[in-house]
């Protein structure tokens, strides 16, 4: 049982230490939850978002399918932050350099016109 959560379930700070708290006990699930309630209500708290790309990974080794579903949630997140800015994810095109694995991250202004 967590109070301060229930009492207010806005206070970032709380969900913060029940995730952690989730993520001891192996509640992985429930973990991704309260990080992703997190990010949400405060999207440049980088625990949070560290939190969701690790899991993200771990996901898509040990079911495509999960890891699919994920993806499209926190796209979703992400278009719920962009969107009083104008913008969606679409906005971002993500490249993958095979020679390093790094990745690199490029605005698009006008995503449906570069199709």
């Amino acid at each position: 049982c967590f109070p301060a959560v229930e009492l207010d379930p806005h206070y970032v700070r709380a969900l913060l230490r029940r995730a952690e708290l989730y993520e001891k006990t192996e509640k992985l699930d429930e973990a991704l939850e309260d990080y992703k309630a997190v990010l949400e209500k405060d999207p440049s708290v980088h625990q949070a978002r560290e939190a969701c790309m690790v899991s993200l990974s771990l996901s898509k080794e040990k079911n495509p399918h999960v890891h699919h579903l994920q993806i499209c949630k926190l796209k979703d997140l992400g278009n719920l932050v962009l969107r009083p800015f104008g913008l969606s994810t679409e906005n971002f095109q993500v490249k993958q350099d095979s020679s390093t694995g790094s990745y690199s991250i490029n605005f698009v202004q006008n995503p449906n016109n570069n199709r």
